[in-house]
C-alpha cells in the first residue's frame, strides 16, 4: 500500500533506548549510579517544595497566622510537592531527549539498523488478552492487526495469541467464539489462536491472568499482557522478547503505550498530549526509577515464572472499597516482583506501543473512579514488609495524584474563609497584604504556573527542533500545542470536582460497580452533562456571588476554577464531538505520527474496519459514521486513515 510503513520501516525506528554498547547492538540493560540519580531527583524536589513552602508562609504571614492558614499551609505543601515531582520528571526527561541519552545507560543513543535475528529456538511467549464484555468485531479486528504485523517479521511461530475470556452477556460470548473462528480461518497456521473463557470472573483482570499462568504458565517463559483496545506492532514484539533474554534477570519490560485511533475532541487532545509530551515524560521517569519502574498494567512483557511464584494479590482486610480484592493490580504485581529481586524496566524509546481511551469527559472520568479507588487502596500496603522504597514511592504518588484534587479544593475553601474574614485588605483575601507579602504571593503564583506550563512547552519545543513533520509541521504543532494546553487548563477544575467526589465516595465507603469500559466515543446528551455538572455551576454561582460581595479582589485568584465549572455542561457535552474534531483535522492540527506515518499494525486495524463497509455488512461500531477527510497536504496511505465521524 503506498505510503504505508513496511514492518523494516518501522523496525529502523528502534532506537538504542536501554543499550549498554553504543553501536554493538547489545539489548544489555543496566542503570549506573542509580541510587545518585535518584538522591539527586528527590533532593530538587524538596529544595523546591521547601522554597515554595516558604514563600507560602511569607503571603499569608499578613494579619496573624492562625489555624487556617497553618491548614492552607500544609494542603500547599502536599501539592506543591506533587507538581514539582512532575516538574523535576518532565526536565530530567527533555535533558535526556535534548542531548539523545539514554535514561538508563545514559549513553548517547544511536539509530539501530532495523535488523534483528532469530528468537531462541523452543522457546515460546504467549500474547494475553483478557476480556470482559467487549466488542467482538473491535478485539478481533486488533488481533488481526497484531498478528498480521508479527508473521511479517518471520517469528510469528514463536508467539502464541491467548484471548482470555471472562465474558458473561451470552450474546457477546457467542459472537466472540464466533468471530474467533472467522479470524483462525483468516490467519492460518502462522501465529496460534487460543481461546478461554472462565465461567466466573473471579479476582477480575488479575484473577483471569493469574488462572492463565496457573492453568498454561508451564508452557512458556514470557507473557505479553495486553488490554482489548491494545495494539502492538510485531517488531515490538520481537524486540521485548529479545530484550528479556538479553537480561535474565528482568522480571518485567514496560513500554510506553500512547493512544491512537482518537474520534472525538477530548480524546484528539489527549492522543496529541500524550504523542508530544508522553514520551518525554517517560524518559524522566526511567531516569530516576532506574530498575525499579512500574508497571501499568498492559502493553508489557512479563518472566511468568517469577510472576507465578511472587505476585499472589493478598485480600486486604475489611470490607471494600478499602477492603477486599485489590482492584489495582499492576503497581502491586510490580512491588512483589522488585522484592524478590528482579528488575523491573521501562523503555520509553521503545516505539509501537498503543492504546485507545475514553472518548468523551464523563467516560474518561468513570475509569478514573475505578482506578481510584484501586490507589487509594495501595495506601495500606505502604508497610508491606520488604517492598523497595521506590515501589512505596509509587503507591503514595498514585494515590496522591488523586488525593491532590480533594487537597486543592480544601484549600480553595480554607482560602475563601480566610478572605472573607478579612475583606479590606488589598488583595481581598489570604495570599498577601500589602509590600512584600503581596509581592510574594504573585511572585508563587507565577512560579506555580511555570511548574504546571513549561514541561508543555519544552515537550513542544523537543519535537519541533526534532522532527516537527510527524505532527503535520511547525506551526500546526505549536498551534496544536497552545490549543492543548488551554483545553487543559479548562477542563482541570472540571476533572478536579470529579476526583474529589469520587474520593470521598470511596472514603464514605460507596464500592465501585465493575463493568465493561466504554472505548468508543459517543455524544453526551445535554440531560446527562447537566446531571453530572449541574452540582459544579451551583456551586460556582454561589461561590462566585459570595466574593462578589464580600470579598470581590480575592474572585480574581479563583476565577478560573470558576470558569471551568461554569462551563462544565458544555464541556462535557463538546468532548464527544466528532464533527468538532473532524475539522482541526481537516486543518492539520493535533495530528500525530499515527496520523501520519502509521506502522503496519495500525494500518492494517483501518482497512480492516473499512471491510464490512464496502461489503455492504456495516459493523455496529461504524454504524451512522460518515468518513473524517484527511489533513492536507498529506498522502493517506489508501486512505487507511480517513477515520469515520458523525455529525455531532
Amino acid at each position: 500500500m503506498s505510503g504505508t510503513p513496511t514492518n523494516s520501516d518501522v523496525a529502523r525506528g528502534f532506537v538504542a533506548g536501554s543499550v549498554a554498547a553504543e553501536r554493538s547492538g547489545s539489548l544489555r540493560l543496566y542503570a549506573p549510579a542509580a541510587r545518585a540519580r535518584q538522591a539527586a531527583f528527590f533532593g530538587a524536589v524538596l529544595a523546591t517544595a521547601v522554597a515554595g513552602s516558604l514563600m507560602m508562609v511569607q503571603a499569608l504571614s499578613t494579619g496573624g497566622f492562625g489555624p487556617l492558614q497553618w491548614v492552607i499551609l500544609a494542603l500547599f505543601a502536599v501539592t506543591f510537592t506533587w507538581i514539582a515531582a512532575s516538574f523535576w520528571t518532565a526536565v530530567a526527561g527533555f535533558l535526556l531527549q535534548a542531548f539523545r541519552r539514554d535514561p538508563l545507560s545514559l549513553r548517547r543513543l544511536h539509530a539501530e539498523d532495523g535488523t534483528f535475528g532469530c528468537l531462541e529456538p523452543g522457546r515460546r511467549t504467549a500474547i494475553v488478552m483478557p476480556v470482559y464484555n467487549e466488542d467482538p468485531v473491535r478485539v478481533t479486528r486488533g488481533i488481526e492487526a497484531i498478528c498480521r504485523s508479527l508473521l511479517a517479521t518471520g517469528q510469528g511461530g514463536k508467539f502464541d495469541f491467548w484471548v482470555l475470556s471472562d465474558s458473561s452477556d451470552p450474546t457477546v460470548i457467542g459472537a466472540e467464539e464466533r468471530a474467533l473462528r472467522r479470524l483462525r480461518a483468516r490467519l492460518g497456521d502462522g501465529v496460534r489462536l487460543r481461546y478461554r473463557r472462565r465461567q466466573e470472573n473471579r479476582g477480575r483482570k488479575a484473577g483471569n491472568i493469574a488462572d492463565f499462568c496457573e492453568r498454561w504458565g508451564a508452557e512458556y517463559e514470557y507473557m505479553v499482557v495486553l488490554d482489548a483496545d491494545s495494539l502492538i506492532e510485531g517488531p515490538t514484539l520481537v524486540r521485548l522478547v529479545q530484550t528479556m533474554d538479553a537480561n535474565p534477570n528482568a522480571g518485567l519490560i514496560q513500554t510506553l503505550p500512547l493512544p491512537v485511533r482518537q474520534q472525538t475532541l477530548f480524546g484528539r487532545f489527549q492522543q496529541f498530549a500524550n504523542a508530544v509530551h508522553g514520551p518525554m515524560l517517560a524518559t524522566g521517569l526511567a531516569f530516576w526509577q532506574a530498575n525499579s519502574a512500574n508497571y501499568w498494567g498492559h502493553n508489557a512483557i512479563i518472566r511468568i515464572r517469577p510472576f507465578r511464584e511472587h505476585c499472589q494479590l493478598p485480600v486486604l482486610p475489611g470490607r471494600p472499597p478499602l477492603g477486599g480484592e485489590i482492584l489495582s493490580h499492576d503497581f502491586v504485581e510490580a512491588s512483589f516482583l522488585r522484592r524478590a529481586g528482579w528488575d523491573l524496566w521501562l523503555l520509553p524509546q521503545l516505539p509501537g506501543s498503543f492504546e485507545e481511551l475514553p472518548g468523551n469527559l464523563v467516560d474518561f472520568a468513570r475509569r478514573d473512579r475505578r482506578w481510584i479507588q484501586g490507589n487509594l487502596q495501595h495506601l495500606r500496603l505502604l508497610a508491606e514488609p520488604g517492598l523497595h522504597p521506590l515501589n512505596r514511592a509509587h503507591f503514595l504518588f498514585g494515590a496522591v495524584s488523586y488525593l491532590v484534587s480533594v487537597f486543592w479544593l480544601l484549600m480553595l475553601a480554607a482560602a475563601t474563609v480566610v478572605a472573607l474574614g478579612v475583606p479590606a485588605s488589598p488583595s481581598g483575601g489570604p495570599l498577601g497584604g500589602e509590600g512584600a507579602s503581596l509581592s510574594t504571593a504573585y511572585a508563587l503564583l507565577g512560579g506555580t504556573l511555570m511548574l504546571l506550563l513549561l514541561p508543555k512547552a519544552l515537550g513542544v519545543l523537543l519535537v519541533a527542533a526534532r522532527d516537527p513533520g510527524r505532527f503535520g509541521g511547525r506551526g500546526r504543532l505549536v498551534l496544536g500545542g497552545v490549543l492543548e494546553t488551554l483545553y487543559s487548563v479548562l477542563i482541570a477544575p472540571l476533572m478536579m470536582a470529579f476526583h474529589a467526589v469520587f474520593v470521598a465516595g470511596v472514603l464514605s465507603g460507596r464500592n465501585v460497580i465493575w463493568s465493561a469500559q466504554p472505548r468508543e466515543g459517543r455524544m453526551v446528551a445535554w440531560s446527562e452533562a447537566l446531571r453530572r455538572t449541574g452540582p459544579m455551576v451551583a456551586a460556582a454561582l454561589a461561590w462566585a456571588t459570595l466574593l462578589a460581595v464580600l470579598a470581590p479582589a480575592f474572585l480574581w485568584w479563583v476565577l478560573p476554577v470558576l470558569v471551568g465549572w461554569l462551563a462544565a455542561p458544555a464541556l462535557v457535552r463538546g468532548s464527544g464531538s466528532r464533527a468538532a474534531s473532524a475539522r482541526l483535522r481537516v486543518r492539520g492540527l493535533l495530528l500525530t505520527p499515527a496520523d501520519i506515518t502509521p506502522g503496519p499494525a495500525l494500518a492494517t486495524m483501518v482497512r480492516l474496519e473499512e471491510q464490512p463497509a464496502q461489503a455492504g455488512g456495516v459493523s455496529v461500531l461504524l454504524r451512522g459514521m460518515r468518513r473524517m477527510p484527511p489533513a492536507p497536504g498529506r498522502a493517506w496511505a489508501g486512505g487507511a486513515l480517513r477515520k469515520a465521524a458523525s455529525g455531532n
